[in-house]
């Protein structure tokens, strides 16, 4: 890895940036781009945009900076071997510095078509690609590329989507001896998650990530609720799921309430897409597999508003999502490398 990029890695991964929180992130972003070719400007919701030539970009990149840390997480870093290990360093640190790079690369030697790129907030959680979609509703750009830290070792060109609610109970309460017998927000709420569950199956997985509620062990619940989410390759059965959250009933004197807290839609990117026949062709050049997967990126709000997308990956890594997340080094330089081609291929002068 070259010293400048290594340099830019570190010291971006070092910001914090928590999903509703990434101005610290946008700030640097804004001073390391200053005096670069093209326009720069925040939209709406906080994305930093930066573009170059006239009318609507031929290709978007879109590179979220928010992490799933929060701001208590000590970002700190270390290199181990051929790694480079710490929180956040490749979802997505690594991927948005290769896009600065890349794209500053392209800029200093020739006038491409016009381009964008959106380096995108609220990604990660219940931000629910709230920067992907703003980018790509306003820019609506021939193509798009999502680009992520981790997946060198294949092009993500199907979209999971997802569908997240939160099912609250409430009911009385009391104390767990003298009010023996009155229904129990905390029991009733463990029926309906264990319900849930059973709705998913190998391709509609259905997982309870968070329950909460309660007061004291020697008191019957009054309030209760969870965080529940299916993902799917398609639109139907997340439909489905959202009919099926809509008929959860519980007895009275309890009460319940459903609210979908997040929504990321399914597709999928035509095969014989020109788009992908670039990447393919970049990838082949430098040696790298032919392999097509599917996963959750910013991409997916580029899919639901009819714009061509996949999804790229410029390192090889491991640990995502923990405060152990790794890339390597090594890697990172192949996923630059790619990345330029894929630019050089997209956005060839007219």
């Amino acid at each position: 890895m070259s010293a400048s990029l290594l340099a830019d890695l570190l010291e971006l991964a070092a910001v914090p940036a928590p999903t509703f929180a990434e101005e610290a992130r946008i700030e640097w972003l804004e001073a390391r781009l200053s005096g670069l070719p093209g326009r720069r400007e925040r939209d709406a919701v906080g994305n930093l945009i930066w573009r170059w030539g006239d009318g609507a970009p031929q290709l978007l990149l879109l590179a979220h900076v928010d992490t799933v840390f929060g701001a208590d997480v000590p970002l700190t870093f270390a290199r181990e071997g051929a790694r480079v290990v710490g929180p956040g360093i490749g979802d997505n640190a690594a991927a948005v510095v290769a896009v600065a790079h890349a794209v500053s690369a392209l800029l200093a030697v020739t006038a491409p078509a016009p381009g964008a790129v959106a380096f995108t907030v609220g990604e990660e959680g219940l931000g629910d690609l709230r920067g992907a979609r703003t980018a790509c509703e306003s820019l609506r750009p021939a193509a798009a590329i999502a680009v992520e830290g981790h997946g060198l070792e294949n092009v993500i060109v199907d979209a999971v989507g997802s569908l997240r609610a939160r099912v609250v109970v409430e009911g009385p309460g009391g104390h767990s001896w003298r009010e023996r017998g009155t229904p129990s927000a905390i029991h009733a709420l463990l029926g309906l998650g264990a319900r849930l569950a059973e709705v998913g199956g190998p391709e509609t997985p259905v997982n309870v990530g968070l329950v909460s509620g309660g007061q004291s062990i020697n008191s019957i619940a009054a309030q209760a609720d969870l965080v529940v989410e299916m993902r799917a390759l398609d639109e139907r059965p997340l439909l489905e799921f959202e009919h099926r959250l809509g008929e959860l009933r519980v007895d009275r004197p309890l009460a319940m309430s459903v609210e979908v807290v997040g929504r990321r839609p399914a597709g999928r990117l035509d095969r014989s897409h020109p788009l992908l026949a670039a990447v393919r062709g970049a990838r082949a050049e430098l040696g790298l597999p032919d392999e097509l997967g599917a996963g959750s990126t910013d991409a997916n709000a580029a899919l639901a508003v009819g714009i061509p997308a996949l999804t790229l990956g410029v390192a090889r890594g491991g640990g995502m999502h923990t405060v152990d997340e790794w890339i390597d080094a090594a890697s990172l330089e192949q996923g630059l490398r790619q990345l330029e081609c894929v630019l050089a291929a997209r956005l060839r002068p007219a």
